[in-house]
């Protein structure tokens, strides 16, 4: 029988091992049996085993649920290696759907959730390390999630991410985005930002209402001045304010949708909406910011040095895409 190297002990073996050990067979008999190697079954009886009634399978299953919940207490992030990866991400102001994606991407599988860096921010026993101040957001507690009409069927000539061509998902051709909403004081009006996938180019328009005619008036607005090349897709939440997405196409624009509660899938959107809060804190009331501060804040986001660009700068890049020559 193969072995099963270092995978975890079941219930089921231990019922197994509980009726052999009844059957006085011997523990190198039991590990042939069960494909382990003769020290995996040793261990199991030396730590699992009622110091009276000898080996019980619900004893010892007990005790190893025991030692499984302690171990998460130790390593609420699964392992000392994960734990380090996800302290250091949110000290450089990724979001924890950003941390998590990212984790999937490397690994080929979801190594851990995004909701289970939240509850580790929030948890009572780590109040004191004040993770939360690393969230664009900086909120002391969780708010329930509002509603923001995320249903996928509602948004109509909806096409999903899963269908965005492969130069688009490696960034190998410029002129596609990622756009979001980011909300005033009271959920009132709005930022509608758009981040261009390959430069990194942020592109922002104040808009009055959080609603579906705002947004597509101030996408083309902001697109309508971009040259064809610098403007082929946009990707794009299922809020409600994105559902007159269609019209883009009059831009000669396509638009993807990224799937709901996913937003790590915008993550270059995601990034640039954090940096934006450290200029426009949560609570800010943009009626009291004029496009000309926008536009500075913009500007100033456009032209820092970036390392996935070779410290090259966004407006640099974009610049160059279009070949076009910034004066020194």
């Amino acid at each position: 029988m193969q072995r099963k190297g270092h995978k975890k002990i079941t219930s089921d073996e231990r019922d197994k091992i509980a009726q052999w050990i009844s059957q006085k067979v011997g523990v190198r008999e039991i590990a042939r049996r069960l494909g382990r190697s003769h020290s995996s079954i040793c261990a199991e009886l030396e730590r699992n085993a009622h110091k009276e009634a000898g080996y019980v399978a619900i004893h010892a299953q007990t005790l190893a649920n025991e030692r499984k919940a302690k171990a998460r207490k130790r390593h609420p992030l699964k392992s000392d290696e994960v734990f380090a990866y996800v302290h250091l991400k949110l000290r450089r102001g990724w979001s924890p759907e950003m941390i998590a994606g990212r984790l999937k991407k490397d690994n080929g599988q979801r190594v851990i959730s995004h909701e289970t860096i939240y509850q580790y921010i929030y948890a009572p026993a780590n109040a004191h390390l004040n993770l939360y101040e690393y969230l664009p957001w900086k909120r002391t507690k969780r708010r329930k999630k509002r509603g923001r009409g995320v249903h996928k069927s509602r948004i109509p000539q909806r096409v999903s991410i899963h269908e965005r061509p492969r130069d688009i998902n490696e960034r190998i051709e410029f002129g596609h985005w990622e756009g979001d909403t980011v909300e005033g004081k009271w959920h009132r009006n709005g930022i509608h930002t758009e981040a261009e996938r390959v430069s990194r180019l942020l592109a922002a328009e104040k808009v009055s209402r959080i609603a579906s005619e705002e947004t597509i008036a101030a996408q083309l607005r902001m697109f309508g001045n971009m040259p064809e090349e610098a403007r082929r897709s946009t990707t794009l939440d299922n809020g409600r304010e994105n559902h007159l997405h269609y019209e883009l196409a009059a831009l000669h624009m396509k638009t993807y949708f990224a799937d709901p509660y996913s937003s790590w899938q915008r993550g270059t959107n995601e990034y640039h909406n954090g940096v934006l809060r450290r200029y426009l804190p949560k609570g800010t009331n943009f009626d009291t910011i004029d496009d000309e501060e926008l536009k500075d804040i913009i500007d100033e986001i456009n032209n820092r040095p970036r390392k996935c660009l070779g410290w090259a700068t966004p407006k640099e890049v974009f610049a160059k895409s279009l070949g076009v020559r910034i004066p020194s």
